[in-house]
């Protein structure tokens, strides 16, 4: 079994990869540029290989079509096929709406949401044929309540569940499942970062008094994987924030 894990370099993407090679899986880890190929794609690479599975990185913008599908093909080549993608890639360029320029909402769509149809569409159409196949999209609760000054990123996430609810209905009746994961305030360099103010302030609104961790995303893609009959859903890793 072969998973491919956009953005896996760092992070969420990175925890997945580990979590799945764990599991027995191979590894295709995407990677945006040598940059990040070098400064943690390689080590995500490595831990993997440490569970006793193969491991690649495969270095892709995802935002570029063209880009992907020489990947997928690399990816193929080399591991005779893709059981799950993960559509993990992401970036932020926070500000309000009125000061937020067109590049920054441009760029944050192109990688968070083009990218996921980019990928679904050409792993999507091998799943197709063999009659199974798992996609897992990573979107965030500012998907679904919105936040301020994340225009961009919330349009870009919410676009997310879209396309997975999409997929889910075109894609079901060929035996390919697909859902998303929302994640909420995970531990990061961001959140450590945050002044204790903010830090209590943010506390209040998660029932579970605490952030969550990149691992608890993992764990979720991983019963995502394994299981056959949940599809089109939007699974949120937030600790009960909101509720």
């Amino acid at each position: 079994m072969t998973i491919l894990v956009t953005g896996a370099s760092q992070n969420i993407g990175a925890a997945i990869a580990i979590a799945f090679a764990r599991s027995g899986y191979n590894i295709a880890i995407n990677c945006y540029n040598e940059h990040t190929r070098e400064n943690g794609g390689e080590q995500t690479a490595e831990a993997c290989r440490s569970h006793g599975v193969e491991a690649e990185c495969f270095t892709a913008d995802v935002a570029d079509y063209a880009a992907c599908e020489t990947m997928v093909k690399a990816v193929i080549t080399r591991f005779g096929g893709i059981d799950v993608l993960v559509n993990n890639a992401g970036i932020t360029r926070d500000g309000l709406m009125v000061r937020m320029s067109e590049k920054d909402f441009d760029d944050v769509i192109a990688t968070n949401l083009k990218s996921v149809f980019n990928m679904s569409k050409l792993v999507g159409a091998g799943m197709m044929k063999k009659r199974s196949g798992n996609i897992i999209n990573i979107t965030s609760v500012a998907g679904v309540y919105g936040n301020k000054g994340q225009v961009n990123y919330a349009a870009s996430k919410a676009g997310v569940i879209g396309i997975t609810k999409s997929v889910a209905k075109e894609l079901g009746s060929r035996g390919v499942i697909c859902n998303a994961i929302a994640p909420g305030f995970i531990s990061s360099a961001m959140t450590d970062a945050m002044t204790e103010e903010a830090k209590a302030s943010l506390m209040e609104r998660i029932n579970l008094k605490r952030y969550g961790t990149a691992d608890d995303v993992a764990q979720t893609a991983l019963f995502l994987a394994g299981q056959s009959y949940i599809t089109g859903q939007v699974i949120l890793v937030d600790g009960g924030l909101e509720i």
